[in-house]
């Protein structure tokens, strides 16, 4: 299989001074323990900007580390989604990003034109959380330092904001690494910037060095329009009339979890088990089977795999047709 069939699936759905640094680094980011509490209040609308492009035309954007290597601080960004309505995370989200390197260009347009660093996209995992590896943004005239980003939750709505981050801390960093972040100090306020002007409450993302990586953590909470679920069992309905798949309960999960679906129709059904940098890493094979419900058990550590968040597709033949949904679950140890 294509890993473009399996991204296919998802359309569905739903400071001290710093040496310059590689943004490879492997140890990882650190947040504040503990749960945040939800503001739940909605963010607010902003331009998607001069410089969209639409993800979902090149499937090398499913990704976590969006550098490629381009130079800069690392930045580990963190957003958690949650529903409006009852205020609990929405998982199953795509959310995209995209923003400026360090001298304030944007991949795809200008000089900059057939690049695609800065640029990427995730699914929420059960806490309605997806974090991205990049380095801090730079800046450009007019604009404060800033990251784009939509939450996809469906293809009648979509939920396209941006961040920053505090001026103060901010400008710290570019000035502890002067040598790359060139064009010196941020020279704009929130007052002075066209979207953040009118408010910037819900947009401020937190910033907090990482000792272990040598760069930054970044977190932001997210409320858009929907409902986050009560009972993940309840994730996204029939897909094409011929089949269900429910959310793998328990999720997140140590040891065994159990992934359940409904066929409408007896067919061949396959489940995959994908990485977050878009590869295949399993797959369980369940050809011939009938109509109604069915559980597939699935054990990321005995299947040599490390505990960390997967995305897992089903795959149904029928009738000559190939069906696909995925979702996605953690394992931890």
């Amino acid at each position: 299989m294509k890993r473009k069939d399996f991204l296919r699936g998802f359309s569905w759905l739903g400071l001290g001074a710093l040496a310059p640094i590689k943004t490879s680094a492997t140890a990882a980011a650190k947040f504040p323990a503990g749960p945040v509490p939800p503001n739940c209040t909605l963010i607010p609308t902003e331009t998607a900007g001069p410089f969209p492009l639409d993800l979902t035309e090149n499937q090398t954007f499913f990704r976590q580390d969006v550098t490629e290597g381009r130079e800069g601080v690392l930045l580990h960004q963190k957003m958690r989604i949650i529903g409006a309505e009852n205020c609990l995370p929405m998982p199953n989200v795509r959310v995209n990003i995209w923003h400026c390197d360090k001298d304030g260009l944007y991949s795809g347009y200008g000089s900059e034109t057939g690049q695609t660093y800065m640029r990427g996209y995730q699914i929420t995992d059960a806490n309605g959380e997806v974090e991205f590896t990049t380095i801090l943004p730079g800046w450009y005239n007019g604009r404060i330092c800033h990251i784009h980003f939509q939450a996809y939750v469906s293809s009648v709505y979509a939920a396209i904001s941006q961040l920053t981050y505090p001026i103060a801390e901010k400008n710290a960093i570019y000035e502890a690494n002067a040598d790359i972040y060139t064009k010196g100090l941020d020279p704009l306020g929130f007052n002075n910037d066209g979207v953040f002007a009118d408010g910037y409450a819900y947009q401020l993302a937190t910033l907090t060095p990482n000792d272990d990586t040598g760069g930054y953590d970044s977190f932001l909470e997210v409320t858009i329009e929907g409902s986050g679920l009560t009972s993940l069992a309840k994730a996204e309905p029939e897909t094409g009339g011929v089949f269900t798949l429910s959310q793998n309960q328990p999720n997140p999960y140590q040891g065994q979890t159990r992934i359940p679906f409904v066929l409408n129709y007896p067919a061949d059904a396959f489940i995959e088990i994908w990485s977050l940098s878009g590869q295949k890493v399993a797959e369980i094979k369940r050809p011939g089977l009938t109509a109604g419900e069915h559980v597939v058990d699935f054990d990321a550590l005995r299947s040599g795999l490390p505990a960390e968040t997967y995305v897992y597709q089903l795959r149904v033949e029928y009738n000559g047709a190939i069906y696909r949904q995925a979702k996605v679950m953690t394992a931890i140890q």
